[in-house]
């Protein structure tokens, strides 16, 4: 008796098959981006002769301290951990860039945009002057990268908020409405001194102290 051959099975088309299959979850699938901070590294720059170089008091420095524990301390006094406390950190960064208690390295003179000053307030805790604000952040090793990006947006949202209030006196336009228009006009020089000339009214001067921990 004559055995019964099984049929085959034609799997030509399954080859193609999966290659579409492949090709339509490589497009549909979408990847997380990871959050970044816009920030450039500093140059290395030669030392500057001793009758150059810029002494810097403790009143202009502004310490912000980040454990392993993500807890923040702020000028050695205050503690934060809670996401609804930031805007307090934020608000204590505000105090003291908008000082303008003593003078500008650059002019010599007072600040005469400043919110606070000889008719207001005047903290010794404060800067002397904007130009001469410098934040200081260090962390810890086991600090979370979360936390890490959450404390560098304070930072950011405090100078764009003095920003936006001297480009809206000087321009009657907010300071990110500029960056906007830059983006759109890359070639505007206009457009370019005025960025330029709110940043230098509150630069951005942030030291990233080498993390401590293992």
């Amino acid at each position: 008796m004559a055995r019964r051959q099984s049929p085959e099975i034609n799997a030509g088309s399954m080859a193609d098959i999966a290659f579409l299959l492949l090709i339509f979850f490589l497009v549909a699938t979408t990847m997380d981006i990871d959050t970044v901070i816009a920030r450039k590294l500093p140059q290395k720059t030669p030392p500057k002769p001793k009758d150059q170089q810029e002494e810097f008091h403790a009143r202009n420095v502004f310490e912000i301290s980040v454990n392993r524990n993500n807890q923040i301390l702020i000028e050695g006094k205050d503690w934060y951990q809670s996401e609804s406390d930031y805007p307090k950190i934020k608000d204590q960064l505000l105090e003291f860039l908008d000082n303008g208690g003593g003078v500008s390295n650059k002019t010599k003179t007072k600040c005469d945009y400043c919110q606070g000053g000889p008719d207001k307030v005047v903290s010794p805790d404060n800067s002397d002057h904007p130009d001469k604000a410098i934040v200081s952040l260090k962390t810890d090793r086991g600090t979370s990268y979360e936390t890490f990006v959450k404390v560098q947006d304070v930072l950011g949202q405090a100078y764009t908020e003095l920003r936006n209030r001297e480009a809206r006196r000087l321009y009657n336009v907010s300071f990110e409405d500029l960056l906007d228009e830059k983006s759109k006009d890359k070639d505007n020089i206009e457009i370019d001194e005025k960025i330029e000339k709110v940043k230098a009214l509150f630069p951005e001067i942030i030291s990233e102290v080498e993390p401590t921990g293992n």
